[in-house]
């Protein structure tokens, strides 16, 4: 695995400098990064069906997308109306910091976006005004890693990049010129 990816080479040489320049920040300390990644995917037909398989294919996809291990996501409490019994499995999630995750943003903004039919770009207005920035996909059959003949059911995931800015308009400038491609 290689210690640094191209994306962490242009975040050093040309993004901080950029950034620097259009909020006049004088501490490079103070500069808007992301800190972690954090990939959700939740199987409500494992709950519902009682179909366990549903739920280990999805941790395996997940751990292919990702590069790491997953960790079993269970429910809080019962609910009658969904068929949900307490600490029952429904989903897995990844937390990606470091290295890996700017692999998978690589991956997402340059191979798994152009993938998707009728791409127009990502939303701007998934922000959560703390400088966090929440996507959904609808499917996990873009990225590349999974192969499509092995795919019992086609299943969403939410991609949640934390980063440490001080504002919304900070957060959308660091991944506009890391590669996201919000619309116009």
């Amino acid at each position: 695995m290689p210690t640094t990816t191209i994306l962490k080479e242009k975040y050093t040489r040309e993004i901080i400098p950029a950034l620097m320049k259009k909020f006049e920040i004088k501490n490079v300390m103070n500069v808007p990064k992301v800190e972690k990644i954090v990939i959700n995917v939740c199987v409500g037909k494992a709950a519902s069906e009682n179909n366990i398989k549903l739920l280990d294919m999805a941790v395996e996809e997940l751990s292919m997308i990702s590069g790491q291990k997953p960790a079993i996501t269970r429910s809080k409490k019962a609910i009658s109306n969904f068929k949900l019994r307490a600490n029952q499995p429904l989903g897995a999630k990844v937390t990606l910091r470091g290295t890996r995750m700017f692999q998978f943003m690589e991956r997402l903004f340059m191979v798994a976006f152009p993938r998707i039919r009728d791409f127009r770009g990502v939303p701007t207005r998934s922000f959560d005004g703390r400088g966090n920035y929440t996507l959904g996909l609808k499917e996990q059959i873009i990225f590349p890693e999974i192969n499509f003949d092995n795919v019992q059911s086609i299943h969403g995931m939410d991609i949640t990049f934390a980063t440490n800015a001080k504002n919304d308009e900070q957060a959308k400038e660091l991944l506009k010129l890391l590669g996201m491609p919000f619309r116009n």
